[in-house]
């Protein structure tokens, strides 16, 4: 078993910066896969970065693409979602995922332990 924490949502004006955290524990993360998804009111659950916690590699949603940058800390089993110049649209519940296996996965089936989420307000 995994257990997720995340931390760090808010409200932030447009243009403004958050950073998220994700804590892991119940086993080591170093050779796994962690991933950032969001999902608004009425909206579908949608991938937005994802890291490799062995080499660090990351891959992102297009629209989040230098905006957002996803960084680990594996001594700490820890994931971090830093967004700057956040818009209305990023404004959603933030989730962190956590997969057993490597690979560069998109799809929230592909993921197999999950955070409760953080709320991102973002106000115009």
């Amino acid at each position: 078993q995994v257990q997720l924490v995340e931390s760090g949502g808010g409200l932030v004006q447009a243009g403004g910066s958050l950073k998220l955290s994700c804590a892991a524990s119940g086993r080591s993360v170093s050779a796994s896969v962690m991933a950032w998804f969001r999902q608004a009111p009425g909206k579908e659950r949608e991938f937005v970065g994802g890291i490799s916690m062995r080499t660090a590699y990351t891959w992102y949603k297009d629209s989040v693409k230098g905006r957002f940058t996803i960084s680990r800390d594996n001594g700490k089993n820890t994931v971090y979602l830093q967004m700057n110049n956040l818009k209305p649209e990023d404004a959603a519940t933030y989730l962190c995922a956590f997969r057993r296996y490597e690979g560069v996965p998109r799809d929230r089936g592909e993921y197999d332990y999950w955070g409760q989420g953080t709320h991102v307000t973002v106000s115009s």
